[in-house]
């Protein structure tokens, strides 16, 4: 059986890429992409997971910083920290 037209240019374009790879850098030049690339995938996961430690440390802050004085304002009586009442004897 004899390969068709088709399967002769797929045969073709196959021996030009690998070529074309191996001119390139070949396997070593690929190996140090890959490395460099997860580096940088690296860093960006370190970078974000510190990101979104300290947003939620300070979104923790100020929540607790609510809980806390909620609960003081329960501590202080309803007149406290407000004028003192009118009296009858005071004039204005």
């Amino acid at each position: 059986m004899r390969p068709t037209s088709g399967e002769k240019c797929g045969l073709v374009a196959l021996v030009i890429a690998i070529a074309a790879f191996y001119r390139t850098g070949g396997i070593r030049s690929l190996r140090q992409q890959v490395e460099r690339a997860g580096a940088r995938t690296g860093n960006a996961a370190w970078f974000t997971r510190e990101t979104t430690a300290d947003a939620l440390e300070r979104v923790e802050k100020l929540l607790r910083g609510k809980q806390e004085s909620s609960s003081e304002t329960e501590k202080i009586p309803s007149g406290a920290g407000n004028a003192p009442p009118k009296t009858e004897k005071d004039p204005r």
